[in-house]
């Protein structure tokens, strides 16, 4: 007599449905389990002419030259999982959904962190490259120190895009594909509008008149207001 069959459950269900995903047609599943296995031991993202070379170079021709089937059908198999294919800095990488960010916090090393004056620097070399030192100078309204800077360079965040051709030549600025694997973008376009970033200018209620003392603002007409950005302090830091 056979012993029965243990009744399928919903869980039995919910794991195996990642592992028997239908492959579009034309994309062969040996093709997908080798493009599994490069981004899983992959340390950083898998460019898409790299995975193109390495489907090709083993016989599978026809998925490198339809790659984007390849990683549908990827996406396919990791739906439900806790890691999932991310298109990054131009490439694909394997990387934990964001979901499960908050309960990876405290068991994870956190990536060095920087301070806010390397941050705005940042920032304004992403939205206004490739950009000189005295334009990030002007749109921060601060000199840029050498403690700012470094850490940028030393963590690959910036590097120099060539000379502008105007008098003294100086350097230019941009980003480098390590800023884009840091924020988890595809490319510079992927950025937010700057608009999305700004605080709404606009007083919630009505704008109160301003008073002015009698016979004009202290220190008479002749007192100008200094210009924006001038005899503001630098970020504390030595000048390059």
């Amino acid at each position: 007599m056979q012993p029965s069959a243990r009744p399928r459950s919903d869980a039995d269900s919910e794991l195996e449905a990642p592992s028997t995903a239908q492959t579009a047609p034309g994309v062969r599943a040996e093709a997908v389990r080798l493009a599994e296995a490069l981004f899983f031991a992959s340390a950083g993202p898998v460019a898409r002419q790299a995975l193109a070379e390495f489907l090709a170079g083993r016989g599978f021709a026809r998925e490198a030259e339809g790659l984007e089937e390849v990683i549908a059908a990827l996406e396919a198999l990791y739906a439900g999982h806790a890691v999932g294919v991310v298109a990054v800095a131009g490439g694909w990488q394997l990387r934990t959904r964001p979901d499960y960010g908050p309960a990876l916090a405290r068991v994870v090393e956190k990536p060095r962190r920087l301070g806010r004056a390397a941050m705005e620097t940042l920032a304004v070399v992403a939205y206004h490259q490739p950009c000189t030192r005295a334009e990030i100078e002007a749109i921060r309204g601060v000199s840029l120190s050498q403690g700012v800077l470094e850490p940028l360079l030393e963590e690959g965040l910036l590097a120099p895009r060539g000379r502008r051709e105007v008098p003294g030549r100086p350097v230019q600025w941009g980003t480098t594909p390590a800023f884009l694997r840091l924020f988890g973008l595809n490319r510079l376009a992927d950025l937010p509008a700057r608009g999305e970033l700004m605080l709404d200018p606009q007083p919630t209620g009505p704008a109160e008149p301003e008073l002015e003392p009698e016979g004009g603002a202290p220190g008479g007409p002749e007192k100008q207001a200094a210009p924006a950005g001038r005899g503001k302090k630098g970020d504390g830091e030595r000048d390059v």
